[in-house]
């Protein structure tokens, strides 16, 4: 039985309806039975469009929300009111175009203006890390808004789907929230949690990477094929080529029976749909057992060190008696 495929699409509006006017894409996409994550980029009329077509094709959908760039993109804790803003007025949309959705999908990345920022060196965009690294407040506030609005989402009907980065999985685990108060994130409970494990983006050790977190995952995300959010002062990376994309999803579907694929874009472009069509998901693949054992390890030191920054009073406490009992047993001097 082949895994269930959802495709993320994050495209502007002109590109949208440039990729949806190719017949193949929607035929492809009900004979893989597949779903798509869509960007909500914007809340148009030739959006709506798009989606009623898909809607019509019998194709399902989730509503990826995001916001406008100089609002954050994704959600994050500096934006949660707009969050909620975006949601109610994707509602809206939603009834007064008569839309139907599988779910909807909430993408919890820093954000965009601070990446940005970072890799043009500018200092300024520390300031906002350190505020958050200083004070909890940020972090509980954001976490009563959005949990309220994952809440809101249920009572509305739909299921919601999160979308995290891997290391959340290891700051879970120790309860942490270092990583997140420095990225902006936050741990968000969902009914579909996807690992965004996309080996592109760390090679050469992304099969270790993706192999290590895989199980680990409700969903297994898996790429780049190309596509996405441009950034300025971030160069380009590479998209996966076939060799590297099967070799992902046989990973992938070794551990899970769910995969999300970013994008649907670099896969029409490279013309991946096609070949998926006859795709032998059991066939063979080198499983990267000595990558994942070394990237383990690194989680676990990861794990050490976050457990730490949740504890420091023990640390301290621990530190002392280690100290205690080393001087007790040195014998004094007789005066």
């Amino acid at each position: 039985m082949n895994p269930k495929l959802t495709f993320f699409c994050e495209l502007e509006q002109d590109a949208l309806q440039e990729l949806f006017g190719e017949p193949d894409v929607l035929d492809s996409l009900v004979e893989l039975k597949a779903s798509v994550s869509m960007g909500i980029l914007d809340l148009s009329l030739e959006r709506a469009e798009i989606i009623r077509k898909l809607n019509h094709a019998g194709i399902q959908v989730i509503g990826w929300l995001l916001l406008p760039k100089d609002e954050g993109y994704w959600f994050n804790l500096g934006n949660a009111p707009q969050a909620v803003t975006r949601y109610a007025d994707f509602k809206t949309w939603t009834l007064e175009n008569k839309l139907q959705w599988q779910g909807v999908g909430i993408d919890i990345e820093p954000d965009i203006r601070e990446m940005e920022g970072l890799m043009q060196g500018k200092a300024a965009s520390l300031i906002p890390i350190l505020r958050r690294i200083l004070s909890a407040r940020t972090l509980n506030d954001a976490r009563v808004t959005y949990w309220n609005l994952v809440y809101q989402m249920r009572m509305d009907g739909y299921r919601v789907d999160s979308y995290h980065f891997p290391f959340i999985v290891d700051e879970r685990r120790v309860g942490a929230s270092l990583l997140q108060r420095v990225a902006g994130l936050l741990d968000l409970p969902s009914d579909r949690e996807v690992l965004m494990l996309y080996s592109s983006m760390i090679r050469p050790y992304g099969p270790g990477v993706l192999w290590s977190y895989a199980s680990e995952a409700e969903s297994v995300g898996v790429g780049v094929t190309g596509g996405g959010v441009q950034m300025e002062g971030v160069s380009e990376i590479r998209p996966l080529d076939w060799i590297e994309f099967s070799r992902d999803l046989r990973l992938a579907r070794r551990q899970s029976d769910d995969i999300h694929v970013f994008s649907l874009e670099g896969c029409v472009q490279q013309g991946f749909l096609e070949r998926l069509k006859i795709f032998e998901w059991e066939g063979p693949v080198n499983l990267p057992l000595d990558q994942a054992r070394k990237t383990n390890v690194v989680r676990r030191g990861l794990q050490g060190f976050l457990w730490g920054s949740a504890h420091p009073f023990l640390i301290l406490a621990g530190l002392y008696g280690i100290k205690w009992l080393i001087s007790s047993r040195i014998p004094r001097k007789k005066k």
